[in-house]
């Protein structure tokens, strides 16, 4: 069974209503992106990014997944399929997809300051809200400036792609960008991104769509 490994990035949930990570102003939902993700910002004003972390969670529990997320998912029937994602919401899980990597966190999980103990968590998180010995509790979030844990897998996966779907993302964001550099030469690639980057690769078909519709054109072409 051929593998399918996927990078999806913030234009996958944008169609369920979620804002992408950073509008072009290089804010996130109002707010500097500096103040709320970031380490600094959590010591400077912890409240404030409890506060914006419970929104963004309360935002993704009212929200779908859409047909890319259910797509994606369908892709496991006749493959097998990692999905590796810099979104922070739990949309392809819900969709069905059994496999999945956050890179950045997930929104619905937690963990003590300086601990890697990962609690779920899907309610408010306010100040004093702490673990057994203390510490207060902080989203689950990889932040500016904090070491990615799951890039190593991410790397390794990469390496046995048969085929890498790239998917609602700029490319912009590193390490996540360069995981496609990973894949075995000649791997077929597909970059589905209303806006993409250009990447000089005969071996990538580059799809400018919105996730979703980008996804219907993705699948004619495996299946044909």
């Amino acid at each position: 069974m051929k593998h399918i490994v996927v990078l999806s990035g913030a234009g996958v949930s944008a169609e369920s209503g979620l804002k992408t990570f950073r509008d072009a102003d290089g804010l996130w939902e109002g707010h500097d992106v500096m103040e709320v993700a970031t380490p600094e910002g959590f010591a400077k004003n912890p409240e404030l990014v409890l506060n914006f972390y419970n929104e963004r969670r309360k935002q993704l529990l009212e929200v779908k997944p859409n047909s890319a997320h259910y797509d994606l998912a369908a892709l496991e029937k006749d493959y097998k399929v990692t999905i590796i994602t810099q979104n922070v919401d739990d949309l392809h899980e819900r969709a069905g997809s059994t496999n999945v990597i956050h890179l950045h966190g997930e929104l619905l999980k937690a963990r003590p300051v300086n601990s890697n103990n990962i609690i779920l968590w899907n309610t408010d998180m306010k100040l004093g809200d702490v673990d057994e010995k203390g510490r207060q509790i902080r989203p689950h979030i990889v932040w500016f400036g904090e070491a990615v844990p799951m890039i190593d897998l991410a790397v390794d996966v990469c390496k046995t792609a048969d085929i890498l779907i790239i998917i609602g993302t700029s490319m912009q964001v590193y390490p996540a960008a360069g995981l496609k550099d990973y894949v075995k030469k000649g791997t077929p690639i597909f970059y589905i991104d209303p806006n993409p980057a250009d990447i000089h690769d005969k071996h990538v078909k580059t799809i400018k769509e919105k996730a979703s519709s980008g996804m219907k054109t993705v699948i004619k072409d495996l299946t044909s």
